[in-house]
């Protein structure tokens, strides 16, 4: 049966990672981002694999465009069986209140209201057929408080406890939901963080992580969505998972998780 996916932050870094694996597994995939050139590179990487693919330029916070994007991705691949909510923005680092308040609100904009504005779009299709899966692309970040990130930490922590309240809705619909956090990976997010000035003064710590070879490649989160993509983790809607580690353990772990009430955002 045709499967096919919407990869939002599509054009570079782990979207398109997310992108190509799904294709890979054989899923048709949209992939979309601000950057047509990006995108374009990414559509040529799926194609290559046999699957049908779209490149379509959207800005993740105008509700027009989203809207646009779902229709055009279901007129020409089909209804969307999958949603990946991968674009987001780490800026502006530095203290909270030195932060210029525009930007530090796009942040909370691109990694928040993005991906809510995609799940409301492809929530309507996925209830009707009682079937379908949203993962957000969250971060370790959104469970501890990382001095001089106030606006990405806020964005991720929402983000993680607005997938546990969208899973509690849509689960009588067939629909579930995850948020999960992909390794920390040499994106171009993260070489931004390193190099610019301000991620340099505030986030020194970040950059010894790859120079002392503790980051992540791209395919434990890779295995990540796949697997939750498969199906076989959707008893655990709802829940963030972290990569790397071995997806297929969660089906093992899956009643411990559910009785602990783990994975999940709580006072304890």
């Amino acid at each position: 049966m045709k499967q096919v996916a919407l990869v939002t932050g599509g054009g570079r870094g782990l979207g398109r990672a997310f992108a190509v694996a799904l294709a890979r597994n054989g899923i048709h995939v949209t992939v979309a981002s601000r950057s047509s050139a990006e995108l374009n590179a990414t559509v040529a990487l799926l194609r290559a694999t046999g699957v049908e693919a779209l490149a379509i330029p959207t800005d993740v916070t105008d509700e027009g465009a989203v809207g646009k994007l779902v229709s055009e991705t279901e007129e020409k691949l089909g209804p969307i069986d999958l949603l990946v909510n991968g674009a987001g923005v780490a800026v502006p680092f530095g203290p909270a209140w030195e932060s210029d308040a525009k930007e530090w609100w796009r942040n909370i904009e691109i990694n928040l209201k993005g991906p809510m504005l995609c799940s409301n779009a492809v929530a309507r299709g996925m209830v009707q057929r009682r079937s379908g899966r949203i993962i957000n692309v969250a971060s370790g970040a959104g469970t501890v408080s990382i001095p001089y990130m106030s606006a990405y930490v806020t964005a991720k922590t929402a983000l993680i406890r607005y997938t546990e309240v969208l899973a509690a809705e849509l689960r009588q619909h067939g629909v579930s939901v995850f948020a999960i956090q992909p390794g920390t990976v040499k994106t171009a997010m993260a070489e931004e963080l390193m190099q610019s000035e301000t991620g340099k003064r505030w986030l020194p710590w970040f950059k010894k992580i790859f120079d002392e070879g503790r980051d992540d490649s791209t395919k434990p989160g890779e295995e990540l969505v796949l697997y939750l993509a498969s199906g076989k983790a959707d008893s655990l809607t709802g829940r963030f998972f972290l990569a790397p580690g071995a997806p297929q353990n969660l089906a093992d772990q899956s009643a411990e998780i559910l009785k602990g009430d783990l994975n999940v955002l709580r006072l304890r």
